[in-house]
């Protein structure tokens, strides 16, 4: 089964250097690896599901949130998994609409930033709204870097990221 899905993965990818996402279709990604349009649907429901998948399997699965000792080094790794493959996130993360894989990624921080939220400010009431805003901020920071064409090194971009909401949230912090 997996040897399906990575195929029609490697076929997506493989489009997506060639073209806009919004150009490729089923027909083309099927065509490409050689597949049926009854093995597509078999596995994805649609081509978003395949680039959500193929970032699951590359990262998420592979992921041991155990491992991490703050949420910061989960980012930094995320940050190096985009730039170790640059051409197919900056074209996924351009991908626009209903069940886009941005939304997909949104969904993926909302945990990550939950967690150093609590471990910056345990105190703070309003730790699910500082979440989705330094969420939504980081991911815009790094759709930017990515589109930009990644002219900073991940773990500098993540530092970056690092001191400027650590500087922000304590100022807001002050104020209350």
């Amino acid at each position: 089964m997996n040897i399906t899905k990575n195929a029609l993965a490697g076929a997506l990818k493989d489009l997506m250097r060639q073209k806009p996402f919004e150009k490729i279709s089923v027909s083309d990604i099927c065509e490409q690896c050689g597949l049926g349009r009854k093995s597509f649907y078999y596995h994805f429901k649609d081509k978003y599901d395949l680039v959500n998948w193929i970032f699951y399997v590359d990262f998420i699965g592979k992921m041991d949130i155990a491992a991490y000792d703050n949420g910061w080094d989960l980012i930094r790794d995320l940050c190096e998994h985009f730039y170790a493959d640059k051409q197919f996130y900056r074209a996924a993360l351009a991908i626009e609409g209903q069940n886009s894989f941005h939304d997909y990624i949104l969904e993926t921080f909302r945990p990550i930033m939950a967690l150093s939220i609590r471990e910056l400010y345990p105190d703070i009431r309003e730790q699910s709204f500082f979440a989705d805003f330094f969420g939504d901020a980081f991911l815009a920071a790094i759709m930017r870097w990515l589109s930009d064409g990644m002219t900073m090194e991940p773990a500098e971009l993540v530092d970056n990221l690092q001191r400027i909401s650590v500087a922000l949230a304590s100022n807001i912090l002050k104020k209350q």
